[in-house]
């Protein structure tokens, strides 16, 4: 090792010892630093959870939305396996196409209303099966789409085989349901934004306490001709401790909730569980912890250190 290599490693350990030291010094506010950036961490994370959650309660609307196309009776399968393949095509965000035989339709009714002595009554009165064949189908979410396949399904090549198709008795309904997604993903957006921006401004703060705590050795390295890397260095190491801090204890609580809340929350919204969300969004997840927490306590302790120095030089 020659002498200026030397000379570099012992400036790294002073100023990783500064920071340490620093750290323990002001114990105080740096808890306080580190609770701020758990609770902006775990506030992100939240997000994401809120994310996740908006987007199962989207998919779960849309998937119910559905319009069906009614062939007549004594149409042969084949041709109506053969339009169902032709939808298909159409786009690929038509998301599933649904073939549902009379006897299968006669089979649910049946089942759904067994208990009803009426509709059991009606159905022997008729003795025919009065269910028609069908194709359900189901988009990946663009409204465009559900006025698109009736109007192909109305052409000529179409009007031998089928009876009709439901979408103008479900328009509005699915007008609507569209609507009501666009306001839960805008919601989010926003609520989000605000979050973000309120959670940037405390942790800035904060950090800049830190500082401010530490102003009188600032002072001294500044008097005896420290360089401004010198100066910022520790404070920029002292934020990326709480940064790691702040994420190994947000991991572990994210962990801790998922498990103990996956059962209750399944409850109030059933076929979205938080721990196999956590699983399948793990690395994401973790990255973005990681990110957030170092990332904040670095950049804005950076930041807040050039501007101490940039007052105080004038």
């Amino acid at each position: 090792m020659n002498l200026s290599e030397a000379i570099m490693f012992i400036n790294y350990k002073r100023v990783f010892n500064f920071a340490i030291v620093d750290f323990y010094r002001n114990k105080g506010i740096s808890i306080a630093a580190i609770f701020i950036l758990i609770v902006t961490i775990l506030l992100f994370t939240g997000l994401v959870f809120v994310r996740g959650v908006s987007n199962f309660l989207v998919l779960t609307i849309q998937d119910k939305i559905d319009i069906t196309a009614y062939f007549k009776k004594d149409t042969n399968e084949q041709d109506i396996l053969d339009v169902k393949d032709k939808i298909l095509k159409i786009s690929p965000d038509i998301k599933n196409v649904e073939y549902v035989s009379k006897e299968e339709a006669l089979e649910e009714f049946s089942e759904k209303h067994k208990d009803n002595s009426v509709f059991s009554k009606a159905l022997t009165e008729v003795g025919d099966n009065p269910f028609l064949p069908s194709l359900n189908i189901i988009t990946n979410g663009n409204p465009d789409l559900y006025e698109e396949i009736p109007k192909i399904l109305e052409q000529e090549q179409f009007s031998g085989i089928i009876e009709k198709v439901d979408f103008l008795q479900k328009k509005d309904i699915i007008q609507k349901v569209f609507s009501t997604t666009s306001s839960i993903n805008k919601f989010g957006l926003g609520l989000g934004i605000i979050f973000v921006l309120v959670a940037i401004l405390v942790v800035f703060n904060t950090i800049k306490l830190v500082i401010d705590r530490s102003k009188e050795e600032i002072k001294t390295m500044m008097i005896v001709g420290a360089s401004s890397w010198f100066i910022k260095a520790p404070f920029i190491i002292e934020g990326a401790i709480f940064g790691f801090i702040s994420f190994v204890v947000c991991f572990f609580i994210t962990i801790l909730s998922s498990y103990l809340l996956s059962s209750s929350f399944a409850l109030v919204m059933p076929g979205f569980n938080m721990l196999n969300y956590f699983i399948s969004n793990f690395w994401t997840i973790v990255f973005m912890q990681l990110f957030s927490g170092v990332g904040l306590g670095v950049v804005f302790s950076g930041v807040a250190v050039k501007k101490y120095l940039k007052f105080n030089n004038k």
